[in-house]
Order: C-alpha cells, then sequence, then structure tokens
C-alpha cells in the first residue's frame, strides 16, 4: 500500500492525537507529504521533533476559525504544491443533557466538527479538484444514530454526513471522491476532550478505554478505505450492529441506546 501514499501531499486536521496522530505516523511511513494542524502548540513541536527530516509541515490552527482553516490550507499549497487527499479529522465530543445543556456548547461543537471541515474543504477544494483526489472525513456511528447526552455531537456528524454526500454527488464529473468513515468505539482523546454542559473538558473517559479498537489499527483501516476509494467505512461490530438496527428497527434502537447510556433514569455514559 506504501506506493499509492508515496509523495502524495495529504492534508490531515487534528493530527497530534488519537486517530489523527496515527494517520499522520502513518502517512509518514508510507512516503506521503503530510502537512497537519492542532491548537496545541507543544503537541505540534513533538511531532515535527519525532520526524526532523520528513516531508511534514506543522500549524497551530483551531479549525473552527475559518481564517485559521484558509491561512493552514494556503501554507500547505505553498510547502508541498498542491494537496491530494484532505483528511477532515478534528473534533471535539460533549456530554450533557438537553435540559441541562448551554446553546453555546451545542454551537462549539457544530464549528468545530462540521464548519472546521467545510472551511478547510472549501479552501482546498480548487487544487484537490484539479489533482482529481479525495475528500475524506472521520465521522461517527453518532452520524447514523443520535446518541444521548451527545445531542450536539450527534447533530454535528449528522450534518457532516449530509454535506458530504451533497458534494460527493455535486464532484462526480470532478473524478474527486468525497467519502466518510466512522471508527466507533476507538481509543482517543476525544472523550477526554469532551464538553460538559458549562463548555469545560471533563478530562476523563466514562469508557474503559483498553477494551476498544486502538487508533493505529483504525487508521490503517482509514488508508485502505481512501485507496480502495469506498463510499463509506463503519468499523466494530458494535458499530457495524448499531448502524444495522437503526436502518432496520429504529424502534428497538431507541430501547437499546437508553439501556446502554442510561442507568437508572441517569446517563451514565
Amino acid at each position: 500500500m506504501s506506493s499509492y501514499f508515496k509523495d502524495k501531499v495529504v492534508v490531515v486536521t487534528g493530527g497530534t492525537d488519537g486517530i489523527g496522530k496515527a494517520l499522520v505516523d502513518a502517512l509518514l511511513e508510507k512516503g506521503a507529504k503530510v502537512a497537519t494542524c492542532g491548537r496545541n502548540h507543544d503537541k505540534l513541536y513533538q511531532l515535527q521533533s519525532a520526524y526532523p527530516s520528513a516531508n511534514l509541515h506543522t500549524m497551530v490552527a483551531d479549525v473552527s476559525s475559518e481564517n485559521d482553516c484558509r491561512r493552514f490550507i494556503e501554507l500547505s499549497i505553498k510547502n508541498f504544491g498542491g494537496i491530494d487527499i484532505l483528511i477532515n479529522n478534528a473534533g471535539i465530543s460533549m456530554r450533557a443533557l438537553i435540559k441541562d445543556v448551554s446553546a453555546e456548547v451545542l454551537r462549539k461543537v457544530m464549528d468545530v466538527n462540521f464548519f472546521g471541515a467545510v472551511y478547510c474543504t472549501k479552501y482546498a477544494l480548487s487544487s484537490i479538484i484539479e489533482r482529481k483526489g479525495v475528500i475524506a472525513a472521520v465521522s461517527s456511528i453518532a452520524g447514523y444514530r443520535g446518541l444521548p447526552g451527545r445531542s450536539g455531537y450527534s447533530a454535528s456528524k449528522f450534518a457532516l454526513q449530509g454535506w458530504l454526500e451533497a458534494i460527493k454527488t455535486e464532484l462526480m464529473n470532478d473524478d474527486v471522491h468525497v467519502m466518510w468513515v466512522c471508527p466507533g468505539f476507538t481509543t482517543s482523546n476525544i472523550r477526554n476532550a469532551a464538553l460538559n454542559k458549562d463548555g469545560n473538558s471533563y478530562g476523563k473517559s466514562p469508557m474503559d478505554e483498553g477494551k476498544m479498537m486502538s487508533a493505529e489499527e483504525c487508521a490503517q483501516h482509514i488508508l485502505k478505505a481512501i485507496q480502495k476509494r469506498k463510499r463509506t467505512l463503519v468499523l466494530t461490530f458494535t458499530g457495524k450492529r448499531t448502524v444495522f438496527m437503526q436502518k432496520f428497527f429504529p424502534k428497538l434502537a431507541d430501547k437499546l441506546t437508553y439501556k446502554f447510556f442510561f442507568k437508572d433514569g441517569k446517563l451514565v455514559k
């Protein structure tokens, strides 16, 4: 598979943690030219230091800022001459019931997860069309099935998938491939960084991260799907079962989802 990615320019948003970092590591190993961004300067510095001689471009950027996205994409193109593949990976989650959460938290999640992908895609689009490239996004099972306590996160992923499906159809005659991947429960920092009802990070995960698919394994699945130009990719047995149940037995899916996330009427996951 290394020959497919060798010398290709791949932009990965949110490349300092979890799936994003695993994608950056795997792509550099396969000989790709990689541009990535994140909000944490120290983590980006560590990443750059780990690959001193590699084709790696990093920039501090918050994808919820259109100006940051524009600068990041423009500098990536200036650095490498164009973009073959864009992986919209940067994301943030939240855990709070709708009766408790502030509207500002929902807006922040939408700004990062949905508009971050919109901004980066818009500014990279002409280069991707020119190279007949790939636009990919890391979505979630929450893009198929609304999850309690994650209403804003679910909304952002539903919006992301609907938008990608629309532009996929628009870009068919340009030979640009558009796809989204849904990792299911994968070890990453997203649950630790999830926002509470007031917009502050929890700093811990409510789930056993050790029982989940590793970010490294997830990244390999994503890269294989990009190479094969798959339409969508749903990972893990739980993820595939959830999508199946939601499609064919939505009423039962409601009950099972409630049972999974609530105990004695209280949100526990």
